[in-house]
């Protein structure tokens, strides 16, 4: 559970975040929403386009040398792209059902690549979710083996995020399926943050032994990032009220479908931030210098939030309706952020050009 001091901070619909007392004393004020930045949390300027045309890009993480590989959730495609804007597709996963919120989803690049040449990925197929690896030697992917199956799957809220973490483990969001009991059954994979070595096997110390599940009680995860002291931060994809930030506990359980947002008498971990839908509605989250980057999508902006304790401070909006709807955000070696959009994903607008990655500095 989050200490005493963790705060709720509750956007209303104007997209200006405002403090609620969801603890006696709360740390933060009122945040600035276009104007100064806090001295907590850097300026940020759009410097580039990295690339563009490209299908709904979801999943993005970097390779030794600089290069990303990046999914494209509805062509089923996986690309190479290079910071100066060279896309190469390397393969791709022809089983990755693209209706709805599903298809080919996240992506993460082995902490041991230099050794190991692995790479993950989470999908849907007509059936399930699926996360499985593979080789990549620089040019081509190779043939990909299943690491876990029979994690629930619908049109909607299906997950998706994959992150390693400072203790070698793999980390995946999943979504209820839109069946939201799931998201409290200890044994469902649907609506959980999992935990798991890089074979796919629960990993030591995991909360429930012999289970994949570190939390539960969540609708749809689908950004996970790690702070400077090594702790799990993960965006929460809310139904009508609430969307949410978490700081996830090991057995913590998160609340859904009986809270959403802040709530349950103490019975719940609790949101270190919660938005309503039409500010936020996160995806990709990425945490640089203890500050929390999260992309969302109906809200059109980037949030910056920065972490304090075991709670967080105000949150800025940057980006705020410029680019349309935002995926993924992760920094790249050269300590930019790349950005992707979404408004190709059936419930955007595109613009020429669309989806695109953009380069995000900061100072």
């Amino acid at each position: 559970m989050l200490s005493a001091i963790a705060l709720s901070l509750v956007a209303c619909g104007s997209g200006s975040p405002v403090v609620s007392e969801a603890a006696a004393q709360p740390t933060a004020a009122h945040p600035s929403v276009g104007g100064s930045p806090p001295a907590a949390v850097p300026q940020l300027q759009v410097t580039g386009e990295i690339a563009r045309d490209l299908a709904v890009p979801w999943g993005l993480a970097f390779l030794p040398g600089g290069d990303a590989l990046v999914t494209e959730r509805d062509s089923r495609r996986i690309l190479r792209v290079t910071p100066q804007g060279q896309v190469t597709p390397v393969g791709a996963v022809p089983e990755a059902e693209g209706s709805g919120e599903g298809g080919l989803l996240g992506l993460a690049v082995s902490p041991t690549f230099d050794t190991d040449s692995l790479v993950y990925v989470y999908f849907s197929t007509t059936t399930e979710n699926r996360i499985e690896r593979m080789t990549f030697d620089g040019t081509a992917l190779g043939p990909r083996r299943p690491l876990v199956t029979g994690i629930p799957s619908a049109v909607n809220h299906d997950g998706g995020g994959l992150a390693f973490g400072p203790d070698g483990m793999l980390y995946a969001g999943t979504g209820d399926a839109t069946n939201a009991p799931l998201a409290q059954d200890r044994v469902s994979l649907a609506g959980k943050v999992l935990r798991m070595t890089p074979d796919g096997t629960p990993a030591p110390g995991n909360p429930f032994p012999g289970s994949l599940v570190y939390s539960l009680g969540h609708r749809n995860v689908q950004g996970l990032a790690f702070d400077s002291r090594g702790r799990l931060w993960a965006s929460e994809y809310g139904a009508n009220a609430w969307d949410e930030l978490n700081l996830i506990q090991p057995g913590g359980n998160y609340g859904w479908p009986q809270v959403e947002g802040g709530g349950g008498g103490g019975e719940f971990a609790q949101p270190a931030a919660q938005w309503a839908v039409a500010d936020a509605s996160p995806s990709g989250i990425t945490v640089v210098d203890d500050v929390v980057y999260m992309a969302a999508l109906r809200g059109q902006r980037l949030w910056q939030i920065p972490i304090q304790g075991d709670g967080v401070g105000p949150p800025v909006a940057f980006m705020q309706g410029e680019r349309g709807r935002l995926r993924t955000v992760e920094q790249a070696p050269d300590g930019s952020l790349w950005v992707t959009t979404s408004n190709r994903d059936g419930r955007g607008t595109p613009a020429p050009g669309d989806d695109r990655i953009l380069r995000v500095t900061l100072s």
